[in-house]
């Protein structure tokens, strides 16, 4: 007896590959760069990265492999 694949990502990730350490891990990275600089412009050249991080990671991968679960499945 098999289990029929999941189409949730998340399901085969470990606990510190998690949406919610992704964006606390994010949140630190981007509070922790204006507490130790002070400056504007680093944070939120940080802030772009952090949020093109969480966009590919936490929205597009978990799209693709939906989309190629349900291909996969027909």
């Amino acid at each position: 007896m098999s289990i029929p694949p999941t189409t949730d990502i998340w399901k085969y990730k470990p606990w510190w590959c998690q949406p919610w350490t992704v964006l606390l891990t994010g949140t630190g990275v981007i509070i922790g760069s204006w507490l130790l600089f002070h400056r504007i412009w680093l944070t939120a050249m940080t802030s772009l990265f952090i949020l093109m991080w969480w966009f590919y990671f936490l929205i597009f991968i978990p799209y693709l492999f939906k989309q190629q679960s349900l291909n996969r499945e027909q």
